[in-house]
């Protein structure tokens, strides 16, 4: 269709500075091209010596079948992993819609932003609206709106390979990520780095279509090429990538990078500086700063709180630090797995230097911080699974035959199953089997608190070591060992104390426990306290199975439930 001189103007003056914005890319790093056939031949379309084509999946098709897996996906993670998932956004959601939830230490100091919580808030809202505020929706609807998210993001990662690479890259890439046991793991919960992922993915995405000019993307048609060419796209990938500074400001760890390369080529620097990523920028933290005062209270700037709190004073190192390499040499090949020899392979072959050099400057730049956990580069993952998918892809144009003209096995089909028998089980295992125990146990006293049965409960373990209010979804007293950070260096919280000494620190902190109709522990310690619990008219009512290994000091390896006599 004809194009609007104006059109014409733009899309030029937007290809010009792609065209100086964007690396000279070498011919091979488009992608493996398609294996040939034997036999050579006139390649028409019907000739026999034609090359396989890689039939293209419709992208509604891809994003149908992210959804309906990331869907089975929420439903089959039933285990506890993280404290945030639920303390930091659950929890505060829970009191948005429905006036009680607890808020922890970093709430009142200001280090959180509402806008991640007020998403599961409005979901909350909708249940209740529609009387579907029951224990299995409270405990599955967040998981599965999650999984929504996390099934735009496989999809945006297909989006990005094909873009990057080709056809036959994006699917293996989908293949790796659908596969890999940590993005099983972790995608679908409610923590702020499962959407800050999406995010990510979604906004490199549409940065990589504003600088790609023609001659950057060698694998497809002009014609195609022509449509990639969006003069509003590299204002979105500025507006997602502002949104995923406000939901966690480290991200901009990974923005930094992104924008910095290619401010070099720029020529008008100042228009796109001034033009563009300031005032979406100040757009976007201005509206989340407003947001943050109303819902405080007032006056946070919680960027800037959180920035000073975790990068400059290092105060994420009370919860434990590593060492320097630690995310290089443990952390990282944790989560990437078997996948890993394939990354660093399709790395080298595609000699895509940009997205590699942005996985090594994020890890780089978190392992300097002492505070080190999986969840924080969760973000580059995708971008690994892809080059696993691109040397995948590179793989299949081997077949191999053995010395009697017989088919064995392909190099690709070993990777496959290697890969598979790998990632699925321990996907599967950690999702279902370790550490369920805390999960269980809330979810059963939610079904008691439903039907009048809970009176008040005391959880004599860790601090944050099951969810709260957001699952038990009733207003009764509760109590939690607490483990705020001391301004005191070497002062001892309730869990430090508890722990060395579970007998004493009861009856001097609790003395009688009447108050409560159930309480909640850990094996390891209920033989501690066991004659207290009996002395004080308790008995066990349920146990339930958290854990086959080690996961603090001693091995939790199921969780006890105890509940007054008169109670029952």
């Amino acid at each position: 269709s004809p194009i609007p001189s104006s059109a014409r103007s733009r899309a030029g003056e937007e290809s010009e500075s792609a065209a100086a914005m964007s690396h000279r890319r070498r011919p091979h790093a488009a992608g493996p091209p398609p294996p040939p056939e034997e036999g050579g031949g006139d390649p028409s379309p019907q000739s026999p010596g034609k090359a396989p084509r890689i039939r293209p999946w419709p992208e509604r098709r891809v994003l149908a079948l992210a959804l309906a897996f990331r869907a089975v996906n929420a439903l089959l993670v039933r285990t506890y992993f993280n404290p945030d998932e639920h303390w930091q956004c659950l929890e505060v959601a829970h009191r948005v819609a429905f006036g009680y939830g607890h808020l922890t230490w970093e709430w009142k100091r200001g280090l959180r932003g509402y806008l991640h919580p007020l998403i599961f808030a409005a979901l909350y809202k909708f249940l209740a609206f529609l009387h579907l505020d029951t224990p299995w929706f409270m405990v599955m609807a967040p998981r599965l709106l999650q999984s929504v998210f996390a099934a735009f993001g496989d999809l945006y990662l297909y989006k990005l390979s094909k873009l990057i690479f080709n056809e036959h890259v994006a699917q293996w890439t989908l293949f790796s990520q659908l596969v890999n046991w940590f993005m099983f793991f972790c995608i679908t919960r409610t923590l702020s780095n499962s959407l800050e992922t999406v995010l990510t993915v979604a906004g490199l995405y549409y940065w990589f279509i504003a600088i790609k000019s023609s001659k950057g993307i060698s694998v497809i048609s002009k014609q195609q090429a022509s449509s990639y060419q969006s003069p509003h796209s590299r204002k979105v990938a500025l507006l997602i990538a502002a949104l995923a500074c406000a939901i966690r400001p480290t991200s901009a760890i990974t923005w930094l990078y992104v924008g910095l390369l290619d401010f070099i080529y720029i020529k008008s620097k100042c228009r796109f500086l001034f033009l563009e990523v300031i005032p979406l920028g100040a757009i976007v933290l201005a509206a989340t700063t407003f947001l943050d005062w109303w819902m405080y209270g007032s006056r946070v700037i919680v960027p800037l709180n959180f920035l000073k709190f975790n990068l400059f004073s290092s105060g994420g190192d009370y919860y434990g630090t590593h060492v320097f390499h630690w995310y290089f040499t443990q952390g990282f090949p944790s989560m990437i797995w078997t996948f890993l020899p394939l990354s660093v392979f399709g790395v080298i072959k595609s000699r895509e230097w940009r997205l590699s050099g942005l996985i090594a400057w994020v890890l780089g730049v978190y392992s300097i911080l002492g505070h080190k956990e999986f969840r924080f580069v969760l973000p580059v993952l995708p971008l690994a699974l892809m080059f696993s998918g691109y040397f995948l892809a590179a793989m299949s144009q081997f077949k191999g035959k053995n010395l009697h003209g017989k088919r064995h096995f392909s190099r690709l089909q070993l990777s496959v199953i290697l890969l598979i028998i790998t990632n699925v089980p321990m996907a599967l295992y950690m999702s279902l089997f370790h550490q369920r125990g805390t999960e269980d146990v809330m979810f059963y006293l939610s079904k008691e608190a439903h039907n009048g049965r809970v009176k008040g409960v005391l959880f004599l373990m860790p601090c944050h070591s099951t969810p709260y209010y957001s699952t038990l979804h009733s207003s009764l007293p509760m109590r939690f060992l607490d483990c705020t950070p001391s301004d005191n260096k070497g002062t001892l919280d309730e869990s430090d104390r508890f722990l060395m000494n579970p007998l004493d620190f009861v009856g001097e902190v609790f003395g009688n426990l009447s108050s409560f109709s159930h309480i909640v522990l850990f094996e390891s310690e209920e033989r501690h306290v066991i004659q207290l619990l009996l002395h004080d008219s308790f008995q066990e009512v349920r146990r339930f199975f958290h854990s086959h290994f080690k996961i603090d000091r001693d091995l939790q390896s199921s969780v006890v439930v105890y509940s007054r006599r008169d109670v029952l």
